[in-house]
């Protein structure tokens, strides 16, 4: 019995040993992980928002030629840098404030759907409006969005194709 008990501890104290280096091999690969995650580069809100700047100037110009496709491509750039702030930004308190945009955002989209050019003028106003509206709440009013008065890019047409 004496020799089957040293031999059944043998094996568990073999096994316990295998299974510490299995494990601080494990532990040494997450921390490697885990370092380059936190080295890794992360856009910050101020990207996030100069792009959707230039998606609300081309939207405009797309809308006032009533190129729709470009319009409806344009907005959903926007919805989609909405979405990357609240995944990337979420230590951000500014980020609360971004679901006011939502309404406005839809109000644009069915203009867009309807291909009413008045519908979306009026909407974009209100879009302008909401960007200052939560510039001001998060005390960023210092930022001022206007609605475009240039082209912002010299290379692309926003008339429609033919």
């Amino acid at each position: 019995m004496k020799v089957l008990t040293t031999i059944i501890f043998s094996f568990l104290l073999f096994g316990c040993t295998q299974q510490s280096g299995e494990t601080k091999k494990l532990q040494a690969r997450i921390d490697s992980l885990e370092k380059e995650l936190s080295s890794s580069y992360k856009p910050g809100l101020g990207e996030f928002m100069s792009a959707i700047q230039v998606h609300h100037a081309k939207l405009w110009f797309a809308g006032l030629n009533q190129n729709w496709p470009l319009a409806d491509f344009e907005i959903h750039e926007i919805e989609e840098s909405l979405e990357d702030i609240q995944k990337f930004c979420r230590d951000r308190p500014e980020i609360r404030s971004v679901q006011m945009i939502r309404p406005v955002i839809d109000s644009i989209t069915n203009s867009i759907v309807k291909k009413d050019p008045a519908l979306f003028k009026s909407s974009f106003t209100l879009l302008t409006a909401t960007c200052n509206n939560c510039h001001q709440a998060t005390a960023h009013g210092f930022n001022i969005v206007t609605i475009p008065s240039a082209i912002p890019v010299v290379n692309q047409d926003f008339k429609p194709v033919k």
